[in-house]
């Protein structure tokens, strides 16, 4: 399975260097002020070497923290930094973020050990299945770790206080499922790995897949795709389904499978009249209540005017990036 999550390859890469019997350093964006181009949750690891996988902002938060671990700072099991901020605290007065933001980090140094190792394949697998929700939690006072049980929404990070601890919610990978192959499909795909999605193509018909170009990095199921996607597990709240192939056959199946999971984004592409006559085919032959068809995005996409599959597919994108992020249309 190829996994192009940041965070994932930064797990992963911890569970091999402690496997290598190395100390790490992860390193998760606890909260975030103003501006900075990584979310609270997100992961970066590091050897006392220097080699790391992941980052915490632009550049210059990770350069100091290399330097000042290479300088033995870190001693401690866990610690929490902030950057950007001059007052009191463990901030770092060199270093200042784009539009006077501020990073706090939690720092947990890892050492080579059973506990570390059966820690992180843990996290590996929640954020791989994703079929229940964990929060990661952190003991301030000494590094510990654990994991519970958590919700599913809400802010990804909590920090208590009063007991010092931290809870980090492990979501599962997102993931996009385009049922058929097509241009636009392909597009979207390669969009999708950039943006760092686990994509899967499901493409039965044996005259499309002869033709078909399956970008680098993506999972190929020859397979009815409603039969893919109404599989055990497929389906999570960070799943994108998307059918672009204008075959009946294929979009309408694949949407009625798609309504009966939790996928957080369901699309199917077609103008205007195309998504109002399927709405009603979904109706009268598909037997999909009112609740069911509204979970569809038809037509699919933000309205950019799109003409060519490139940009067809950036519309799709961008409207899925949309709703994974909360954002209303007219705040837009």
């Amino acid at each position: 399975m190829t996994m192009q999550s940041l965070d994932y390859r930064v797990v992963k890469q911890a569970t091999e260097w402690l496997d290598e019997g190395r100390t790490v350093w992860l390193c998760t964006v606890l909260s975030t002020f103003g501006s900075s181009p990584r979310e609270p949750g997100s992961l970066m690891v590091a050897t006392a070497e220097g080699d790391h996988v992941g980052s915490l902002s632009g550049g210059c938060v990770e350069e100091d923290f290399l330097e000042r671990l290479a300088a033995g700072d870190y001693s401690l099991p866990a610690v929490t930094v902030r950057y950007g901020d001059h007052g009191e605290g463990p901030s770092n007065p060199r270093v200042r973020l784009p539009c006077g933001g501020v990073l706090d980090v939690l720092v947990e140094r890892m050492v080579a050990n059973d506990e570390n190792r059966a820690h992180c394949g843990q996290l590996l697998e929640a954020m791989v299945s994703g079929q229940v929700a964990l929060a990661r939690q952190v003991r301030l006072t000494d590094g510990a770790s654990w994991f519970e049980r958590s919700r599913c929404n809400g802010p990804r990070v909590r920090v208590n206080q009063a007991d010092e601890t931290v809870s980090i919610r492990v979501g599962a990978l997102s993931r996009l499922i385009l049922a058929g192959y097509s241009t636009v499909a392909e597009a979207c795909a390669s969009f999708a790995i950039s943006l760092g999605y686990e994509v899967i193509i499901c493409e039965p018909r044996e005259e499309v897949i002869a033709n078909a170009r399956i970008p680098e990095g993506v999972r190929f199921e020859p397979v009815l795709p409603s039969l893919y996607i109404s599989g055990d597990g497929v389906c999570t709240a960070s799943t994108a389904v998307v059918a672009a192939t204008h075959d009946p056959k294929i979009d309408d199946l694949a949407m009625m499978a798609a309504v009966k999971t939790p996928a957080g984004y369901i699309g199917v592409m077609g103008s205007r009249k195309t998504s109002q006559a399927r709405a009603e085919r979904l109706r009268r032959s598909g037997g999909l209540c009112e609740d069911e068809i509204r979970r569809i995005h038809m037509p699919i996409g933000l309205q950019l005017g799109s003409k060519t599959p490139a940009e067809i597919a950036l519309a799709i994108m961008a409207d899925i990036v949309r709703v994974k992020r909360a954002r209303e249309l007219n705040e837009l």
